[in-house]
């Protein structure tokens, strides 16, 4: 009898390698989706504050009027950066993007003055704009305002339709996820049923017995997204290094904010499975355990 204790306690030993694998790759998989969202995110901001509005002006004006226009516009919460153009700096522009040069047909650069500006991703949409040209061109030294209507309504509608089918698979992907892991930790446990039954019957209360598996869940989940933060970071580096406007959208914050997720991610559900199986295992009979 007290060989066959001693075979159940060494059979129930616990074993928690291929528990803290199984939760990493998939907490691993989890900060792909993740950082794909992000940068997702970030690279549709990018598209939309490289949206130009130019406002030209009427004929040559004074510096006074001139800084006091340039004032009005820059004091604007939509603009995030701006520039004054003036005819010489819009004609090289036009020649740089492969405009024929009229100096043989004119005398006089009919460009006029004007100020370049790009908008914060958060006011890039149709009806925004549409209210920001009619604000700007009320100002007396104005003669148009212009910018990409066509581009922006599409660049909206594909951003949309991107960010529905993100967060579909996120969603997706984080049920999935949870069931991975689920299922991993009552595998673990699973091997663990002849230890969490023989603490039961020496008279060891539920929380005697569940205690020190919660506190090793919490350990092992922190493990595993830790090494999964880390796998991830090795990848974004990786990717950054093959990549250059991947370097250009990059956002620490929210990269630190994704690992601090994973590993309260991996916590959470590794203790909530953990939890769960060992209350299973302690209502079951010994019989049931075979």
């Amino acid at each position: 009898m007290s060989q066959s204790g001693k075979a159940s306690i060494k059979r129930g030993k616990p074993s928690y390698f291929m528990s803290i694998l199984g939760v990493t790759l998939v907490l691993f998989f989890l900060g792909i989706i993740g950082w794909l969202v992000i940068n997702a995110n970030k690279l549709g901001n990018h598209f939309k504050e490289s949206v130009e509005v130019r406002v030209f002006l009427r004929g040559d004006l004074n510096p006074k009027d001139s800084v006091a226009l340039v004032g009005f516009i820059g004091g604007k919460p939509y603009v995030k950066s701006m520039e004054y153009v003036t005819k010489e700096a819009g004609k090289k522009r036009y020649m740089d993007d492969g405009g024929e040069d009229w100096s043989k047909v004119l005398n006089e650069n009919p460009l006029p003055n004007a100020i370049y500006f790009r908008v914060k991703s958060q006011y890039v949409n149709p009806d925004t704009l549409l209210s920001i040209k009619k604000d700007i061109e009320q100002q007396t030294y104005v003669s148009d305002v212009a910018y990409p209507d066509a581009l922006v309504g599409n660049l909206n509608k594909n951003i949309r339709k991107v960010s529905i089918g993100l967060l579909a698979l996120v969603i997706i992907i984080s049920l999935v996820v949870i069931f991975l892991i689920d299922n991993t930790i009552r595998l673990a446990m699973f091997s663990n049923r002849f230890l969490i039954k023989t603490m039961q019957m020496v008279g060891a209360t539920r929380w005697f017995i569940a205690r020190p598996l919660n506190v090793r869940a919490v350990i092992n989940g922190a493990i595993s997204g830790v090494i999964a933060s880390a796998l991830l970071y090795i990848l974004v580096v990786l990717a950054e290094g093959q990549l250059e406007w991947l370097r250009t959208i990059h956002d620490s914050g929210m990269l630190l904010l994704l690992f601090f997720l994973l590993i309260v991610t991996g916590i959470c559900i590794t203790l909530f499975s953990t939890h769960r199986s060992v209350l299973k295992y302690l209502r079951m009979k010994l019989d049931d355990l075979y």
